[in-house]
């Protein structure tokens, strides 16, 4: 009876381990090669080049030194700003994997064609996780937006 019972003991943490590794597996392997880079951006938003996000659903693509491994997108929200990663979140990067806005109304991944909600980052289509986000400050006085992780 002790002998069951032992062997019941070792069998559950392995079942539980086993099964763990084999639901997470496929989002372990994109956080392990998602590239990790700096971030640390301040933009001027009274700048020209920044307009677009003076208004709700405006974005740009930043491409500075400091901006992750392929820019970011900044989106001008209705609460906000939303910063995101342009590396595909949901599949390793490679040569098509930069993500693009289209249509001023969603993001999306020219190598299996994943999409998402430029103004929410919500998975739409193929993908099951969001962009990857930056924390940002705003100070509205000055109009300065710092972008940072």
């Amino acid at each position: 009876m002790k002998r069951k019972f032992s062997l019941l003991l070792l069998a559950i943490p392995l079942i539980f381990s086993t099964l763990n590794l084999i639901s997470c597996k496929e989002r372990e392997e994109t956080v392990s090669c998602f590239p990790r880079s700096p971030i640390s951006v301040i933009l001027n938003l009274n700048l020209p080049a920044y307009f677009a996000l003076q208004s709700v659903n405006g974005w740009i693509y930043l491409d500075e030194q400091q901006s992750g491994t392929r820019g970011l997108i900044v989106v001008k929200s209705t609460n906000g700003f939303k910063i995101y990663d342009r590396n595909a979140p949901h599949i390793c990067p490679d040569n098509n994997t930069t993500l693009t806005v289209e249509s001023n109304i969603k993001i999306s991944c020219l190598k299996d064609g994943a999409e998402w909600i430029l103004l929410t980052g919500e998975p739409t289509k193929i993908a099951q996780i969001a962009p990857k986000t930056y924390r940002y400050n705003y100070d509205a006085s000055s109009n300065i937006l710092s972008i940072f992780e």
